[in-house]
């Protein structure tokens, strides 16, 4: 790996520690469809964790095409924003994690989000994984860097 390219998956592995929730693009029968969920990033960042119900439409719309995109950003909304902030989209497919066989990824979400055990435990609920396959990362406002998984 080069110095560059390990200089940004640190900036990367640093955002993904610190910040909580991210925005999920899917796609509708007519149109993109997005939420805000609180997600976790394994260690290696390949893989972005989030839970949701079954019954809601970013589930439907992600069993019927799991190709989606998440932003997470370090936004502060303040007009120094357009100097610091750091914009990361990662894309991937999304797929439910069968937590018998991989509870160690349900270790990885409840580490960062402890105050959502009763929702992730609930058994409407599916623990979703998008296996990374890039990052495209955003800084100075318009630099912007690929970092493939």
């Amino acid at each position: 790996m080069h110095e560059h390219e390990k200089e940004i998956e640190d900036l990367v592995g640093s955002i993904m520690a610190a910040e909580l929730l991210a925005v999920l693009a899917t796609k509708a029968p007519e149109y993109p469809y997005t939420n805000l969920v609180a997600f976790a990033a394994t260690e290696d960042l390949k893989k972005l964790l989030f839970v949701t119900t079954r019954s809601t439409r970013k589930y439907l719309y992600l069993i019927s095409d799991n190709r989606a995109s998440l932003l997470i950003d370090n936004r502060s909304n303040s007009f120094i924003d357009f100097r610091d902030a750091v914009a990361i989209n990662a894309t991937g497919r999304v797929r439910e994690v069968d937590r018998e066989n991989y509870p160690h990824l349900g270790d990885i979400y409840l580490h960062k989000h402890p105050y959502l055990q009763e929702f992730f435990s609930s058994l409407s609920s599916a623990l979703m994984c998008m296996d990374v396959e890039k990052y495209i990362i955003v800084r100075d406002f318009q630099n912007v860097v690929e970092l493939d998984m």
